[in-house]
């Protein structure tokens, strides 16, 4: 195992940027408003060739000065716990807080070694005026500037000096299967992230925005791993006017560039929004697999509208996406909760799938057999050539003489072919046209077939009369002998 350290402090002391120093990446939202980071952030981080996992944490506050402010100091203990060495972050320009003598005072009772870090330190003349710091029975302390990487290589040289050296794992080929929950504000994505990994993960409230930040879980089922990355929610453009909110529907939409199957979670007591469907739009333009889930069914009045039209409903609205599974559950009580992860494996197998150019030309075939393509200027569209040219999603490439000609309508019927016959019914699937490359059509290789057939046959018809000659001139020439 890898040592882990947790990073602590009160809020706005520059945790979250200390976090993506470490691990040398912009994972987690950093803003100038304090209080942004309320769940655990974990990364990985390497320094002097020894690997380490950083947990970024909220804001420590001592009494409820905040609504999150008790399930904040919740994640902090359960990160504290969890660590190996803890890093007390301070911050040097606004000096010592109440806050920071509380914290110390807790740091303490853990009896785990502690690393004193006084942040926003830029210049010499901030490192004078730190003195106030050894108030809180410190013997020293790392002054740095986590934003301009000042004073970084000490702090990390002596963080990681008792660590082990850790021979990892070789890495998995396939990876894990990375799942977005999205939706919008509010409509229990959160609740679903704790109920799929099992326990109370993220923070979980009421309140509409309560995550800001891109949260990964990581779960294994049946031996299969799964990434969980529960997302802030998706409001309107028009009623998005906050920076921070922005930055938090950037990281949201990026998760679905990074994902193999997003679940799109709806307020079913709420009914079917137009957000709801834009955000479907969202997942099916990045060409990831998908998976609606209709959550707080158990507050949905079953007489007044059932499942069937919940589901016909959603149906209509959302046509673009038909290949994509549909569940009704309750985050909250767990219902038909444990079908989610069994289906997103479905859909990521398909997700993955390839097929032989071989099978892949013979369906491609009979579909142009059995309907032909409209004409273009008079002159008959021929299909050459067909091939998968990726996965994640299926994409499919067919070589025509006309590429531009092939109507929106005869591709869609291609596509349906491809779905009805490989079969796939989960999974989004592409499928391009390009300019002949010289091969011939399937019905001009079924005639050149037919054709090589023919002159064998002739041959071969050829070579016996020759026998049969050569026998008889021969019987004839003993006879006279």
């Amino acid at each position: 195992m890898k040592p882990v350290v947790a990073l602590v402090g009160r809020p706005n002391v520059g945790k979250s940027t200390l976090f993506n120093r470490m691990i040398r990446s912009r994972q987690a939202l950093v803003d100038d408003m304090p209080g942004v980071t309320r769940d655990r952030h974990f990364g990985d981080a390497l320094w002097n060739d020894k690997p380490f996992t950083v947990i970024d944490t909220g804001g420590f506050l001592r009494g409820d000065d905040d609504s999150f402010a008790a399930q904040i100091r919740d994640q902090l203990a359960m990160a504290v716990a969890q660590a190996d060495v803890l890093v007390f972050v301070l911050d040097g320009r606004s000096g010592l807080s109440p806050y920071d003598w509380d914290l110390a005072d807790f740091l303490r009772k853990t009896g785990k070694p502690v690393f004193f870090v006084v942040n926003k330190i830029e210049n010499l003349r901030q490192q004078d005026d730190l003195g106030e710091f050894y108030a809180l029975g410190i013997d020293d302390f790392y002054a740095v500037s986590a934003e301009h990487g000042i004073g970084m290589d000490d702090f990390l040289d002596d963080l990681v000096a008792d660590f082990p050296d850790v021979v990892e794992a070789e890495p998995d080929e396939d990876g894990p299967i990375r799942i977005a929950i999205v939706g919008r504000p509010n409509v229990g994505k959160s609740c679903l992230a704790n109920q799929l990994f099992g326990e109370h993960r993220v923070v979980v409230n009421e309140t509409a925005g309560t995550t800001r930040d891109a949260i990964e879980l990581s779960v294994t089922r049946k031996g299969q791993q799964f990434v969980l990355v529960d997302t802030a929610g998706i409001r309107r453009k028009g009623k998005v006017t906050q920076k921070l909110e922005k930055f938090s529907i950037l990281k949201s939409l990026k998760s679905l560039d990074e994902c193999h199957v997003a679940l799109i979670v709806i307020d079913a007591a709420e009914g079917i929004t137009d957000q709801d469907i834009t955000i479907a739009g969202y997942a099916e333009k990045r060409g990831c697999g998908a998976i609606f889930l209709l959550n707080k069914w158990d507050l949905v009045d079953k007489q007044e509208k059932g499942e069937k039209a919940y589901l016909s409903d959603l149906r209509y609205k959302s046509k673009f996406l038909s290949y994509a599974p549909a569940l009704t559950i309750s985050a909250l009580t767990g219902q038909r909760c444990h079908r989610i992860l069994d289906m997103a494996a479905r859909v990521y197998g398909e997700y993955c799938f390839r097929i032989n150019t071989g099978t892949l030309n013979r369906i491609i075939e009979d579909a142009v057999f059995r309907e032909e393509p409209s004409l273009h200027k008079g002159r008959r569209l021929k299909f050459f050539y067909a091939t998968q040219v990726a996965t994640r999603p299926p994409c499919f490439v067919c070589f025509v003489n006309y590429p531009k000609a092939v109507h929106f309508s005869y591709k869609r019927y291609l596509i349906n072919q491809l779905r009805q016959m490989i079969p796939l019914t989960l999974t989004p699937i592409t499928l391009h046209f390009r300019e002949k490359t010289g091969r011939m059509d399937f019905s001009d290789r079924t005639r050149e077939k037919d054709r090589i057939a023919d002159k064998k046959e002739r041959i071969t018809v050829k070579r016996q009369k020759q026998r049969k000659d050569q026998s008889r001139k021969k019987r004839k020439r003993d006879h006279q002998a």
